[in-house]
């Protein structure tokens, strides 16, 4: 990251040296239990341990190809290592800590979707706002009635396996999806919320890591298929922006500085107003930073601004992030234990299904097919703002992170309201 071409060889071996020995002393400190509490030391360990599995990831035959290369050997291989006892107790703790209660995640998302939004041509956004909602919806019709009638032809129930495994994986993830879909399930059917949690959770963590899995081949197929991506531009036949477009200004610290805070200041707006009107504050956030782009009314230095800082945070806190996501929310115990071959079988057509609604409804609606599925389809498919986050790592498309919102969001609330619908005829 700090390598550059200015640099001579002398001075990028020197570099390397010097943040190997810093590298070192991280590792050093996390055996030894000597970790400094709170985000330093958290971010110190994940920032070294995604620097060094990303790197791996990106080189190993197959993976680097076919499955999202350096994003899913961060995730899973962090997941094994923290779990598994490789690093100390305390590690595991303070990175749980820190991604569960710090706000480097709502951090994280806030700075994308600020800095893509703004970023974006507003006839783009305009045309792509009134288009996407039917994407949603048509992956989850795909996802759910794929689901049911593959659970008949196994000789499962319709409504268990769409109520217990397509609406679950669709709903938004845990606490946006699974946790109000029980109690909506629980408080009409009568059915024990505990029995219903435990059937839930592992179709959840599962159909996360198949999206995970398939955001890496869709990404494959994308350069098999060129005609079928716009490699991150979700209209089909608009023109990809480049970097001189983007950013026309020279690019410094107060730059990055007025990024970070606008995308800060837009985060403040969405929790204000989930104050006043029941919707997640992620979603307000993208509602907001939708229409002060369509407006007009931001200075174009400022839109530069917050686009520099959403580069900036892609290119240095991903790899970090994906550990943080690999240890807090990544049990592969609970995802082992599941794996029963009709289980697995139901899980993975949710969502494909989810992917093939999206791509084809997202065709028709003047997509990129590939773009609809893994936004329309796989973000809808995974855990929420996490998945989100591993799933367009995996497919190399961080730029797509307001459309992942809008279907994890705003998708997930539909999905509640679909399951409210349900229950409500059934019981």
């Amino acid at each position: 990251m700090i390598m550059n071409e200015t640099m001579t060889v002398r001075d990028q071996r020197i570099s390397k040296a010097i943040l190997a020995i810093a590298a070192i002393i991280i590792f050093l400190a996390t055996f030894a239990g000597k970790m400094p509490g709170g985000m330093i030391g958290a971010l110190g360990i994940m920032v070294v341990v995604g620097a060094i599995l990303n790197f791996v990831g990106d080189r190993t035959p197959i993976i680097n190809q076919f499955f999202g290369g350096g994003a899913i050997v961060v995730i899973f291989g962090s997941a094994y290592l923290f779990h598994s006892g490789f690093f100390p107790s305390s590690a595991d703790d303070n990175v749980t800590t820190f991604m569960k209660s710090g706000g480097f995640l709502a951090f994280y998302v806030a700075s994308l979707v600020t800095g893509s939004i703004l970023g974006m041509d507003t006839q783009t956004l305009k045309k792509a706002a009134l288009k996407y909602i039917p994407v949603i919806l048509g992956s989850a019709f795909f996802a759910c009635v794929l689901t049911g009638v593959v659970g008949m032809l196994v000789s499962k129930d319709f409504y268990d396996s769409v109520m217990l495994i397509a609406l679950p994986i669709m709903g938004g993830g845990m606490g946006a999806g699974a946790v109000p879909l029980v109690e909506i399930m629980s408080g009409k059917t009568g059915m024990n919320a505990e029995t219903l949690m435990s059937q839930m959770v592992p179709a959840l963590a599962i159909g996360n890591a198949i999206a995970i899995v398939m955001a890496g081949l869709l990404n494959k197929l994308g350069q098999i298929a060129p005609s079928l991506t716009g490699n991150g531009q979700l209209i089909r036949g608009q023109k990809a922006i480049t970097e001189e477009e983007q950013q026309t200004g020279s690019l410094n610290v107060t730059i990055l500085g007025v990024g970070a805070l606008l995308a800060v200041s837009m985060f403040f707006v969405g929790t204000v107003l989930s104050s006043f009107i029941s919707m997640h504050t992620y979603a307000l956030m993208i509602i907001s930073i939708a229409l002060i782009k369509v407006s007009g009314i931001m200075p174009t230095a400022l839109e530069q601004a917050a686009h520099s800082w959403y580069k900036f945070v892609v290119s240095n806190l991903t790899p970090a992030l994906l550990v943080g996501i690999g240890v807090a929310y990544t049990d592969l115990n609970q995802i082992l234990n599941a794996l029963s071959p009709m289980y697995f079988l139901l899980v993975l057509i949710t969502v494909l299904g989810a992917i093939i609604g999206a791509g084809l409804i997202g065709w028709l609606m003047g997509f990129y097919p590939i773009e609809a599925a893994i936004t329309g389809g796989l973000c809808m498919a995974n855990m929420g703002g996490t998945g989100d986050v591993a799933v367009l790592a995996a497919s190399k498309r961080m730029e797509l992170m307001p459309f992942a919102q809008i279907s994890s969001r705003i998708g997930g609330a539909f999905m509640l309201i679909l399951a409210t619908l349900v229950v409500q005829a059934i019981a």
